[in-house]
């Protein structure tokens, strides 16, 4: 890794920029005709994992069949990320003091790939947006969702991950993985009430019986004690959620992954500053290097053992 380590201690952290938001503003997400047929398509990976590209048993969101080009693109001083320390397992600091997570690795590969000596520092989480914007930072690679406020302030490189919507049942439940509307028609699915998830379903599995709980805690325990057979949401925290101890090999994923984006996003990229497009033309090469070699699928695997795709 060519990083130049140069952290900072960070404060407490405030949420101002969206991470992985599940909650839904006012009238945000609605179930209209257009969203229900976004809904059905589930764009990308339509009902089955299996029709997103894979890298092994990674994600794959670049096209396997596009080789990349690096661009002429002269970087000859320091490139600085920064990203926040309190969001594992994307980034994290260690008991040692160390920041790690798949965000700090993957920055640490990319710069390896381009061959780039590279500094991270931990910021405090409501300052990363400004301090790219204002230029005292080239990259936040942080998990930062693209959402129209922050795309006002920042532009980003293609999406390095997306935030699928799944389906968890129970182990001993016998459920079908052939997740469609006619075959949940019907059968009761938990979902956290008053998020992108719940919209979601009321547009796709309309006739379904759809049931609302307060929180994921509450959600997740009604799966655990079979009060609902299935619950939908937000895909990466289920995937830490059922790697957990508190989720006791209870359950597991069934069907594919949902990526409409009207719901669920248009995916994660690093944050730049407006207008540095030869900046963003040269990660979004770094990584699709980094998918072709199977950098990538590294370290998917290492920090997600169970997989939110």
């Amino acid at each position: 890794m060519r990083f130049v380590e140069n952290m900072d201690k960070t404060e407490s952290q405030i949420g101002t920029f969206s991470r992985l938001s599940p909650k839904r503003a006012n009238g945000q997400v609605k179930a209209s005709v257009i969203g229900l047929l976004f809904a059905l398509m589930a764009i990308p990976c339509g009902w089955s994992a299996s029709a997103c590209a894979q890298t092994g048993s990674a994600p794959g969101f670049w096209d396997p069949q596009r080789r990349a080009e690096r661009p002429d693109v002269p970087m000859s001083r320091v490139l600085r990320f920064i990203t926040e320390d309190d969001y594992p397992p994307f980034n994290f600091m260690t008991p040692d003091g160390a920041l790690s997570g798949f965000n700090v690795e993957l920055a640490g590969a990319l710069c390896d790939e381009l061959k780039m000596a590279c500094t991270i520092q931990a910021r405090r989480w409501d300052t990363l947006v400004a301090t790219v914007a204002e230029g005292r930072a080239d990259a936040a690679i942080a998990s930062i969702t693209a959402t129209a406020e922050t795309s006002a302030k920042l532009d980003f490189t293609a999406p390095y991950y997306k935030t699928p919507g799944r389906f968890v049942a129970r182990r001993d439940a016998n459920a079908s993985s052939d997740i469609r509307p006619e075959t949940l028609a019907g059968k009761a699915i938990g979902v956290e009430a008053g998020t992108a998830h719940e919209a979601f379903l009321r547009a796709a599995f309309a006739t379904a019986d759809i049931r609302p709980y307060p929180n994921q805690a509450a959600l997740r325990a009604a799966l655990k004690a079979g009060e609902t057979p299935l619950i939908f949401g937000d895909g990466i925290s289920l995937a830490l959620w059922l790697n957990g101890a508190d989720a006791a090999s209870c359950c597991g994923f069934f069907g594919g992954p949902f990526l409409d984006s009207l719901y669920f996003g248009e995916g994660i990229g690093i944050g730049l500053r407006k207008g540095n497009s030869d900046l963003r033309r040269l990660l979004d090469y770094g990584l699709r290097r980094l998918y072709e070699r199977g950098v990538y699928a590294d370290l998917y695997l290492k920090f997600f053992p169970v997989g939110f795709f």
